[in-house]
């Protein structure tokens, strides 16, 4: 009769041998192989301060590109990925990537920056979308190097520039970034930005510099050009010879460095001296 109670006992400390040693470990030394990295803090499902990024939700997505190898490879891999929707097959212009922004709404755009023909610009489509649609982030897809355009599309409101050159899987990576409101732009073309900002600030100031040498009377006959009058209409509106409207002419185009009246009116309402519209 011991046998059983020498077996009932071992079965006790087998259920009781082993819970002292685990707690002693947890409360002291951590097992790497059971205890997160330090830094590591797993979020609560239900933790209000919890962040959604790109990644938890599907991006829907806007392709207007007239190059149709890129916008087919582009599709092609969106087909792929999950995280990824576009709202309609990649369009091939400004007019229509608009139409469909306005309708759909899509969290990113991926936009060319030139377009074939002489319809409207990436930068036009950029500006309109924005318009349309403040929380949909325009991304500048482009092959080319000219500072201007890549300021205007800042100025119309793109999030960033991509090369054609990138693969499609990195395009599209990045347009995951830029829903999560991610500034896409490489640092050699930001310094190429930055700089163009500084010369176009700096042309900005020679500018008024110039401007504000004419006289009342030649800021007068500006104006006047600018609304498409002749000498001779100007003249007779302002009481005086045509002449007089030529020598007053001649002196705008050698005070703002232009050879034309057409130049004039284009440098002073580029500058802002003369309001249209």
């Amino acid at each position: 009769m011991a046998a059983p109670r020498v077996r009932g006992r071992a079965r006790e400390r087998a259920r009781t041998v082993h819970l002292p040693r685990h707690r002693a470990r947890t409360r002291g030394r951590c097992d790497a192989r059971r205890c997160p990295p330090r830094g590591y803090h797993p979020a609560h499902p239900a933790a209000p301060e919890a962040k959604v990024s790109a990644t938890d939700r599907i991006v829907s997505l806007l392709i207007c590109d007239d190059h149709k190898l890129l916008t087919d490879a582009l599709a092609t891999v969106v087909g792929l990925d999950e995280e990824l929707h576009l709202i309609a097959p990649p369009v091939n212009t400004p007019e229509e990537a608009i139409r469909l922004a306005e309708e759909h709404l899509p969290n990113v755009v991926l936009m060319d920056i030139v377009f074939k023909g002489d319809g409207m610009s990436g930068i036009d489509a950029t500006r309109r979308i924005k318009e349309a649609s403040p929380s949909t982030n325009v991304v500048i897809m482009t092959a080319h190097d000219d500072e201007r355009l890549l300021v205007e599309a800042v100025e119309a409101g793109a999030s960033g520039f991509l090369s054609k050159d990138e693969a499609a899987v990195e395009i599209l990576a990045a347009a995951k970034a830029a829903a999560d409101g991610e500034v896409l732009i490489d640092p050699a073309t930001l310094t190429r930005l930055l700089a163009q900002v500084a010369r176009q600030r700096e042309e900005q100031r020679d500018a008024l510099v110039l401007l504000d040498d004419l006289t009342d009377r030649e800021r007068e006959i500006l104006g006047l050009l600018a609304q498409g009058k002749r000498n001779d209409d100007i003249a007779r509106e302002l009481y005086i010879s045509p002449q007089t409207v030529q020598t007053h002419v001649r002196n705008i185009l050698g005070k703002l460095r232009v050879h034309s009246k057409l130049e004039a009116v284009s440098f002073a309402v580029k500058h802002g001296a003369i309001q249209v519209g």
